[in-house]
């Protein structure tokens, strides 16, 4: 039972729509990445979907952004 949780858990992703966000904006990926205090390459790989923030700054993004965390954030299913 453990070991399909865990694959069930392998197979899922988080999206996200930073990069949309930013842009609708006009915003840097520096500008971004010094308001919520992280590096631009953080930015980056948040954008391409290659770094799953921490709560803490999956929050921070939200804030900046003023926006839901669950409308900017979401769990897809990769299969």
């Amino acid at each position: 039972m453990l070991l399909f949780i865990c694959l069930a858990v392998l197979i899922m992703y988080v999206a996200n729509i930073v990069g949309t966000l930013r842009k609708e904006r006009q915003l840097t990926q520096v500008e971004l990445a010094e308001a919520v205090g992280v590096s631009r390459q953080t930015v980056i790989a948040i954008e391409k979907g290659n770094y799953t923030p921490s709560v803490t700054l999956a929050l921070k993004i939200a804030a900046f952004f003023q926006t839901p965390v669950e409308s900017i954030f979401t769990l897809h299913d990769a299969t």
